[in-house]
Order: structure tokens, then C-alpha cells, then sequence
């Protein structure tokens, strides 16, 4: 029923949005992209994925079992000119990935569920497109710092008694495109947004043979977003 429900909201947003592009419409917030700073906020979903770099090439690559996860956060931004802004936009993120070691026989071994909390601080440029009546499409990239909160880097446990450790900080960049929706009460821009991280994320098993991270060079994560922010 709350699946239902999300879904008939979206279609609804969807609705109003594609009036926007009908012949001829009348403008809504012309003064809106004229403002110096600008506030908002925004929803959506993630996937995230690891990255592996190995130290010997193997057959034996990991697998990662992906879910969809959630992302809530703050936009501010400054007006540069009519078609580049600064945006900052700190938001809390949720995902969960599951690891799969093939090797093992035992299935305590063999799976590593790994649930991460980010709290993420994105600087980024966004260039957009000539207004066309109540849209206009834009770009936008930059870099990210990130706090797991879920990283467990200071556990004295590692995978030999079940945990998997991630490191609490990372740094990366991400790119994305959208489109600014002028509806007569708020802009509302959809987005898709992809993440990558340049530092390796993985803390080692004690054990430098260690069968779970005794072969990994580097852990690095990327993903995507599906964002849906209202300004």
C-alpha cells in the first residue's frame, strides 16, 4: 500500500510537471533565477556499488549484491551568471550492500552485509541550458567529502569474527544532468547523479593473507542517485 501510494504521488508530480512543456504556457517564477543565493531541498534514491582493484588477477571476484537506498539533504546556491551556479548541497545518505566470497563453503563466511550511513558535503558547479518557457535542462559536477558513520574503522573485530571494516572518511566527485521544472509555486528539478570515490575505502583484516581482503588492492565506491529537489 505505501509503495502504491509513493507511486501515485510520483505520477501525480509527473503530471504537473509535463504541463510545463505544453505550446505557449505562462511563465511561472520569472524572477526565480535572478536571486543572488537560493534555497532548497531534496529527495531521493541511491544504488551504491564497490569497486575492486586486486593485487593478482583471480577468478575469484567479489560480488556485490546491491539494494536501493535513500538520500535526504539541503541546497544552497550562489548565483555566478545567468547560466553557471555554485551549489552546495550536505544531505544524509542510507544504503546497504551485501559481499559475497565465493570460496567459502560456510555461509557465515561467505556473505559480509555492509550497511553505510553517509553524511555527505558536495560542492559543485551547475551550468544550465537557455530557459525554454517553464523548463530548462542543466549539468552539474564536482567533488564530495563523506563521513560512514557506519565504517566501524576503529573496531578491534574484523572479518576472522564477522566484521567488515570500511575507513570513516572518503573523497570523490560526482556528475550528473537534470532538468528545472517552473511550476507556479516552486522549481521542481529532477536529476540523475553519478558517484564516484577516488580513496580506497577499505581497512584490512589484521591478517595481511587474509581470504576476505588479503587480495584487494583498493575498495572504492560508485553509484548513483535519482534526485528530486524542490526549490
Amino acid at each position: 500500500m505505501k509503495n502504491l501510494l509513493s507511486l501515485l504521488g510520483l505520477l501525480l508530480v509527473c503530471q504537473s510537471a509535463l504541463s510545463q512543456f505544453k505550446k505557449d504556457p505562462i511563465l511561472n517564477l520569472q524572477t526565480e533565477d535572478q536571486k543572488l543565493l537560493n534555497w532548497g531541498y531534496y529527495l531521493g534514491f541511491n544504488q551504491y556499488d564497490f569497486q575492486f582493484d586486486y593485487k593478482n588477477n583471480t577468478s575469484q571476484d567479489i560480488l556485490v549484491d546491491k539494494s536501493v537506498g535513500f538520500n535526504v539533504g539541503l541546497i544552497g546556491e550562489l548565483r555566478i551568471n545567468e547560466f553557471l551556479d555554485a551549489r552546495f548541497e550536505p544531505g544524509l545518505l542510507y544504503t546497504q550492500r551485501i559481499l559475497g566470497f565465493r570460496w567459502f563453503s560456510d555461509e557465515n563466511d561467505a556473505f559480509r552485509e555492509v550497511r553505510s550511513t553517509y553524511i555527505r558535503f558536495p560542492l559543485l558547479l551547475k551550468a544550465s541550458a537557455k530557459r525554454f518557457g517553464n523548463w530548462k535542462p542543466f549539468v552539474t559536477g564536482g567533488v564530495y567529502t563523506a563521513m560512514n558513520l557506519g565504517s566501524k574503522e576503529d573496531s578491534l573485530d574484523d572479518n576472522s569474527t564477522g566484521e567488515f571494516r570500511m575507513k570513516k572518511n572518503v573523497y570523490g566527485y560526482e556528475l550528473g544532468f537534470g532538468i528545472d521544472i517552473y511550476t507556479e509555486y516552486f522549481k521542481f528539478s529532477p536529476s540523475i547523479r553519478g558517484v564516484f570515490a577516488l580513496t580506497d575505502e577499505l581497512v584490512p583484516d589484521n591478517d595481511p593473507n587474509s581470504p576476505w581482503t588479503g587480495n584487494i588492492n583498493a575498495m572504492r565506491t560508485r553509484g548513483f542517485f535519482i534526485n528530486f529537489t524542490f526549490e
